[in-house]
């Protein structure tokens, strides 16, 4: 089994950062893609920013030239910086992985538990 477990989130000013990770753990699995979604209050959840294997990144408009996402392979960690914080930010983020079972054609698909990012003067 998949576990993602993200960490990071919290309450920051307008104009702030914040640094947000995600982990994957467990055995057996490779992961293929990872990535940051988003779900404010009263709104469907929405990808921030994904990362495939090859190192290719995609972010949503609205965060595009203020969040930088990265990932290390080697440690089935993804990462979400977050500058120039607006208040339309706020939101639960949650990590996604996507991959294969070891040795098989099995796929799976995890997400972490979420960390509420909040921002607000």
């Amino acid at each position: 089994q998949v576990q993602l477990v993200e960490s990071g989130g919290g309450l920051v000013q307008p104009g702030g950062s914040l640094r947000l990770s995600c982990a994957a753990s467990g055995s057996g699995f490779s992961i293929n893609d990872m990535g940051w979604y988003r779900q404010a209050p009263g709104k469907q959840r929405e990808l921030v920013a994904g990362l495939t294997s090859a190192g290719r990144t995609n972010y949503a408009d609205s965060v595009k030239g203020r969040f930088t996402a990265s990932r290390d392979n080697a440690k089935n960690t993804v990462y979400l910086q977050m500058n120039s914080l607006k208040p339309e930010d706020t939101a639960v983020y949650y990590c996604n992985a996507d991959g294969l079972y070891s040795g098989t054609w099995i796929p799976f698909q995890s997400w972490g538990q979420g960390t509420q990012v909040t921002v607000s003067s």
